[in-house]
């Protein structure tokens, strides 16, 4: 047991602007929802009204995409005490963001940028999640981003960084299943290898989503439906972690809330489909 176990929540969607009428007039039965934490940090009026009427009746968990914890800035303290504040308030069952950075000399670039997959950017980005933790004072969670560009100069592969940040930082990671998929597939590796390197007692929490197939490359939309090779994926990684809290992403082209809800709902058949032929 580690710290990073915590009871699985379900199957939640992210809380989207274009949902918050659906979801107060007809309180759909839905497990969780996850917010995007920048989205509410200096904001008030209607947003933060129904945020808080959503928080009532579901457990929230803040993902963040600015904390830059892989940048060479210093770590930003206002920024990492608004978002204490708001998990306090909300009462977020966790706090998450990205292994990434995503500015330089101060100016948000508001891109989730790769970093090198060397020993130098592990001790690097390990001392500084140590800093978030306990700034935040509990633990971070850190998802797997997509990525179209390598460094030549890694010197391990991204599930290795991964699963040796997760150790030495003692965080859990956040396995994003589509970003892997998305990730084999611009950088040709085998995803499989991917997913049974990762610790599964630190797993978190799980994200599916849709994409865009550009038959050279893949970029991560969140657009659709989820494709049946992430949910093949998505079927090994329930296997591996003996099932995780599980959210599904849909940012753009976003269609009614009962559609979004439809798509998510879809994991249960494939816990099912795993739990048969295990």
């Amino acid at each position: 047991m580690t710290r990073f176990d915590r009871p699985n929540l379900g199957l939640g969607v992210g809380l989207r602007t274009a949902h918050f009428g659906h979801i107060l007039n007809k309180k759909p039965a839905v497990d969780w929802f996850e917010i995007v934490t920048e989205n509410f940090l200096d904001t008030g009026g209607r947003p933060s009204w129904v945020l808080d009427q959503i928080a009532e009746r579901h457990p929230i968990v803040l993902h963040g995409v600015s904390m830059s914890a892989g940048s060479t800035d210093s770590i930003d303290r206002s920024y990492l005490s608004k978002v204490k504040a708001l998990a306090k308030r909300v009462r977020a069952v966790w706090v998450s963001d990205h292994v990434c950075w995503t500015g330089v000399a101060g100016r948000n670039l508001h891109d989730l940028l790769p970093m090198p997959y060397t020993e130098e950017a592990l001790r690097h980005l390990v001392k500084r999640i140590r800093q978030i933790q306990d700034l935040l004072e509990r633990p971070l969670i850190l998802e797997n981003p997509s990525s179209y560009v390598e460094f030549r100069s890694s010197t391990m592969p991204e599930w290795e960084f991964l699963a040796r940040m997760a150790e030495e930082a003692d965080c859990g990671p956040l396995l994003d299943v589509n970003n892997v998929y998305v990730s084999s597939f611009n950088h040709r590796f085998d995803p499989e290898t991917y997913l049974r390197a990762i610790p599964p007692g630190r797993v978190t929490y799980l994200h599916v989503a849709g994409h865009t197939n550009f038959g050279t490359h893949i970029l991560d939309t969140h657009i659709g439906p989820v494709i049946d090779p992430v949910w093949k994926l998505y079927r090994l990684a329930h296997r591996l972690t003996g099932g995780r809290s599980t959210l599904l992403e849909w940012d753009e082209e976003i269609p009614a809330f009962p559609v979004v809800h439809r798509e998510v709902l879809k994991a249960r058949k494939h816990m099912e489909a795993d739990l048969a032929t295990a």
